[in-house]
C-alpha cells in the first residue's frame, strides 16, 4: 500500500472494474454482522450505490476509518454524489445505531469495526483513509 497525494489528474482505472462491488465481511468483534449487512445493504439505493461504486474506480470517494464514505478530492462534488455520498452515510449511520443499541457499544465503535472490514476488502487502486490518517491508494 502506497500514500498518494491526491491531484486532480489521475489515470481512470479500467473499466473493467466498474463491475467490481464492495461487500462487507463478517465482523469479528460479535456484533450482529448478518443484520448489520442485510441493513445496511436495505440502507443502500441503488442508483446512490452505483453512483458512489463509479466514484470510488474514479478516485473521488473512499471509504474513511470511521465507516463513512468520504471525498478525497478537496474540490467541491457534483451535487448528485454529494447527494449519494450523504444517503449512504445517512444510512450507514442509522445501521451503526442500531448495532450500538442492541450489542451494547458505542455507534463510532460499530462504525470503526466496519470500516476495518471494508478497508481490508478494497479493491487494489481504491482509496481509504484511516483513523487520523491520510488518503492512500490501495
Amino acid at each position: 500500500m502506497t500514500q498518494v497525494q491526491v491531484s486532480s489528474s489521475r489515470p481512470w482505472l479500467p473499466s473493467l472494474m466498474a463491475a467490481a462491488v464492495l461487500t462487507l465481511a463478517p465482523i469479528s468483534a460479535g456484533l450482529g454482522v448478518a443484520a448489520l449487512i442485510s441493513s445496511s445493504a436495505k440502507a443502500d439505493t441503488a442508483s446512490a450505490k452505483a453512483l458512489i461504486d463509479i466514484a470510488k474506480l474514479r478516485g473521488l470517494v473512499g471509504e474513511q476509518g470511521d465507516g463513512f464514505l468520504g471525498f478525497v478530492q478537496g474540490t467541491a462534488p457534483a451535487p448528485d454524489l454529494q447527494t449519494a455520498v450523504n444517503e449512504i452515510n445517512a444510512g450507514r449511520a442509522a445501521v451503526f445505531r442500531e448495532t450500538a443499541a442492541k450489542t451494547g457499544v458505542s455507534p463510532d465503535a460499530a462504525g470503526q469495526a466496519v470500516a476495518t472490514q471494508l478497508i481490508n476488502k478494497l479493491p487494489v487502486g481504491q482509496f481509504y483513509r484511516p483513523m487520523g490518517g491520510v488518503w492512500t491508494r490501495k
